[in-house]
């Protein structure tokens, strides 16, 4: 047996999310088939990290064990011969056995896009979030500044979250404008489930004047997911690369 090691991008719309599910509309699914396909036999994908519906991915990372014996790059344009056209495999990589594409990843990164001008998105539909009321972004800005650190994400968490802890570090929370977008980067050691859309959503809540950007400390000291702001749309979400330990000699994102 070996371990390969892939790099993925996928536009979410297309699926319903990430994890495999009875009907096969998973993006694991349309993987699963396609490594299938190549390998000759039953193949099952663990990734580094599962995305829901509507949610996209530049830089997403799994890995799978087989016995088929195939160069690198059938893994590559082979299985995407067998795709479909809204998920690619970018890279494969031969990966010890000690590698795991969830557990020995560090950071995970993410960016959501979202596009903050009065009429609503056509060409970008559906990759991108909307607002139409002008945002403030210094006070979103300040208001992203109280949750970069370690703290207990409860206040930003789905209830359906099957996380083990709500403490994750958030290492990063920079927002920027291009345009007529917004662009908020975030990294972190872990996500919780929604964490990403529901921080946007108040943000957004700041940065129309609902609430000072002091009320995200509270929210945060709160603990309490009744106080935020609504889960934000998916469209606008992408997990944009996953950090290892050079060691395990795979591209840098």
């Amino acid at each position: 047996m070996v371990r390969i090691a892939l790099g993925l991008e996928y536009n979410g719309g297309a699926f319903c999310g990430w994890q495999s599910q009875p009907e096969g509309c998973g993006v694991q699914d349309a993987l699963e088939r396609a490594l299938a396909g190549i390998a000759a036999e039953p193949v099952r994908a663990t990734t580094a990290g599962r995305t829901d519906t509507g949610v996209h991915a530049l830089h997403q990372v799994v890995h799978f064990d087989t016995a088929a014996v195939r160069p690198l790059s059938a893994w590559v344009r082979g299985v995407n011969a067998l795709l479909p056209d809204s998920v690619g495999v970018l890279w494969a990589r031969e990966v010890p056995e000690e590698f795991h594409a969830r557990f020995s990843a560090f950071e995970r990164r993410y960016q959501y896009r979202l596009l903050n001008r009065p009429v609503r998105p056509a060409l970008s539909n559906g990759t991108v979030g909307w607002f139409h009321h002008p945002l403030d972004m210094e006070a979103m800005a300040r208001g992203a500044a109280h949750l970069v650190g370690e703290h207990d994400f409860s206040a930003f968490r789905a209830a359906e979250c099957q996380a083990k802890s709500p403490v994750k570090n958030l290492r990063q929370l920079e927002l920027r404008r291009e345009g007529d977008l917004i662009l908020f980067d975030l990294a972190a050691n872990a996500f919780l489930h929604h964490m990403v859309r529901n921080i946007v959503g108040c943000l957004v809540y700041v940065g129309k004047g609902k609430h000072p950007p002091e009320w995200m400390a509270g929210l945060l000291e709160s603990r309490e997911r009744r106080l935020a702001a609504p889960t934000f749309s998916p469209d606008g979400l992408y997990l944009t690369g996953v950090g290892y330990d050079p060691k395990w000699g795979l591209p840098a994102f």
